[in-house]
């Protein structure tokens, strides 16, 4: 968490900003964005979160099912499609924008499905892919929801399904947290969403805090500021603690923080400054 409390400076020392250090490492958030953000020649699909969808439970016998998943250990039992003719799909935000997009395979979905995987699963059985078909799905994005190809596979042993965004690699934005080491580990607080409107410069997210105010004990309050560049803003989430060195528990509650960007949003992601991961955005007019 940021902390604003700090040492008085010894001698003549110029005192240090404590928040100076987020800053940095926002700054960074954003160049790594940045470099991700054009290697995918400028593409605008910039998803939040898993691009793969458990459609339904596992039933209760099939409970080991989910570690298989969570693995990756999922083979395709009979030959699946290939890429629609022409590949291309379309994404459609809830504004209405549109973009066209090109689409792999079912094979090639799958491959993404398991490489996303842990690996890590001795002994377990892999689920078999029966079929796929093309689909849509909705997906989290830094510009809100939005209605995505999908392909949509069929398992043997279960009514479960599952789902994973069909849209080739090259035309996603996928974003890895910037290289840190012992020395410099991740430090504040990460924002899990943000709110705006189309004009407004206003800014609300949503991150977990203290579940009181800083007029209580273990409470504290919350301000924001954001690190900004022409394709992103990095959130720093400020805590105003009661006091320092209490004892508390490590119970959380949702908590908000608003602050004011230099300009709107627009198409620019919002992202957490603790690893540079974008967040998902709502619009609400």
């Amino acid at each position: 968490m940021a902390l604003l409390g700090g040492c008085a400076p010894a001698g003549n020392s110029p005192a240090v900003d404590p928040l100076d250090g987020l800053r940095q490492q926002a700054g960074d958030a954003l160049a790594w964005y940045d470099h991700a953000f054009r290697a995918a020649g400028g593409a605008p699909f910039v998803p939040v979160g898993e691009l793969t969808r458990q459609l339904g439970d596992w039933e209760p016998a099939n409970g080991s099912y989910k570690e298989s998943l969570a693995a990756g250990r999922v083979e395709a039992a009979s030959t699946l499609p290939g890429a629609p003719q022409p590949a291309v799909g379309t994404i459609v935000w809830t504004d209405g924008t549109r973009h066209d997009v090109p689409l792999m395979s079912a094979d090639g979905a799958l491959a993404q499905l398991r490489a996303g995987g842990t690996g890590d699963c001795s002994g377990c059985a892999p689920l078999k892919l029966t079929g796929a078909r093309l689909t849509t799905m909705t997906v989290p994005t830094t510009r809100g929801p939005a209605t995505v190809p999908a392909w949509e596979y069929t398992l043997g042993g279960t009514a479960v399904r599952l789902a994973r965004v069909a849209v080739d690699p090259s035309a996603v934005v996928r974003v890895a947290p910037p290289p840190r080491d012992a020395d410099h580990p991740h430090e504040g607080l990460a924002v899990e969403s943000a709110t705006t409107t189309t004009a407004s410069s206003e800014l609300t997210v949503t991150f977990t805090g203290a579940p009181g105010p800083a007029s209580k004990p273990c409470g504290a309050d919350y301000g924001a500021e954001a690190v900004e560049s022409d394709l992103a803003v990095v959130v720093i989430v400020i805590e105003y603690r009661h006091a320092k060195d209490e004892a508390c528990s490590d119970i959380g509650a949702q908590r908000t923080a608003s602050l004011k960007l230099s300009r709107p949003l627009g198409e620019r992601a919002v992202l957490e400054v603790t690893q540079g991961l974008p967040v998902e955005l709502t619009i609400t007019g």
